[in-house]
């Protein structure tokens, strides 16, 4: 092939890509402009109650983010195994500053757990792993993330629901709109709430009048154990456990949606990763493969399906687990 021809391929090439991904961007666009779009949304917020005066403060200076939209645009390159999630989420370095907040706030965990009966380990876990122990709690304005996610439209709806709840927290006069920040996606404080969850699940434990998942451990302690009793924690129960499976064990049985008590899963030649039997307790647990058939299987029970309500992700809901036990040094 010549090089003029080679030439007019690369710049046919080019410009078709151009024109497809200029075309790809014009449909990422929304198709009403955000200031019509936030008049209506203002006319919908005035009619479920909330006051002028509520929206004037909310949105006062509000715009369209960039950022936030391309952050919830942007997908990873790959997915990572559950391995290398694991050594990145429950890491040396989280597991051992982990343990040092356990015992340092272990007198307030206690007084929570003897409210709630969440077990303090699990969590400081959640605490570490949503919020990196309080150092990562957003500085976004949430009120701008969410409505440029409600305007934007991939997840308009879900969004939309949370921006409804931001400006409830300000009606009540519960934060201002300055001070509510979160992530990027409108989480919020150091256990990283939607303004929906704030609402049904925060606590005044330190009992000052104010519901504070920003700065006040008592409350961000009591919320998180709030939220996870009502969505099922069940009281001296573990989440689960890392296993050794048999290589003659029936793929069929493997799943969230497959459930048998220990006793079955014992008489199927599952053990405790040490080796040893599993307890003998009548206990429904499902089998979790994780990374392939060499890979690390767990049995999980009845808590760790309420973890995967605060976040429907068997990874995450592992590493919890696998973190708490880390930070008691709880036997496999």
């Amino acid at each position: 092939m010549s090089g003029c021809a080679r030439r007019t391929i690369l710049r046919l090439a080019s410009g078709g890509f151009a024109t497809l991904l200029a075309a790809e961007r014009a449909l990422a666009q929304p198709a009403e402009s955000f200031e019509a779009w936030l008049a209506a949304f203002r006319a919908e917020a005035r009619a479920r109650g909330i006051s002028p005066a509520t929206l004037e403060r909310a949105f006062a200076g509000v715009r369209p983010l960039e950022a936030v939209i391309e952050a919830d645009r942007r997908q990873p390159e790959r997915r990572l195994s559950f391995t290398e999630y694991r050594e990145k989420v429950v890491s040396a370095a989280r597991i051992r500053r982990g343990r040092e907040l356990l015992a340092e706030h272990r007198p307030l965990l206690e007084r929570v757990r003897a409210r709630y009966g969440v077990p303090p380990q699990t969590l400081v876990a959640l605490w570490g792993i949503e919020s990196s122990y309080g150092a990562y709690k957003g500085s976004w304005r949430v009120i701008d993330a969410l409505a440029t996610l409600a305007w934007e439209g991939r997840r308009a709806e879900l969004f939309r629901r949370e921006l409804l709840a931001a400006l409830e927290i300000i009606e009540r006069g519960e934060r201002d709109p300055d001070r509510l920040l979160g992530s990027w996606a409108g989480a919020m404080g150091q256990c990283q709430f939607m303004p929906s969850s704030y609402l049904r699940h925060a606590v005044d434990f330190d009992g000052d009048g104010r519901r504070d998942i920003w700065t006040s451990l008592p409350d961000v302690f009591a919320s998180m154990s709030r939220y996870l009793v009502e969505a099922g924690w069940v009281g001296g129960e573990r989440w689960g456990r890392p296993v050794r499976v048999p290589a003659s064990l029936d793929p069929s049985t493997v799943g969230l949606d497959r459930r048998a008590e220990l006793a079955v899963w014992s008489r199927r030649g599952v053990r405790a990763a040490d080796g040893g039997p599993l307890p003998n307790a009548p206990v429904e647990a499902s089998l979790l493969r994780m990374d392939g058939d060499g890979g690390p299987a767990f049995l999980v029970y009845r808590n760790f399906r309420t973890l995967m309500v605060w976040n429907r992700s068997t990874y995450f809901a592992l590493s919890v687990g696998l973190l708490a036990d880390e930070l008691v040094g709880a036997a496999a």
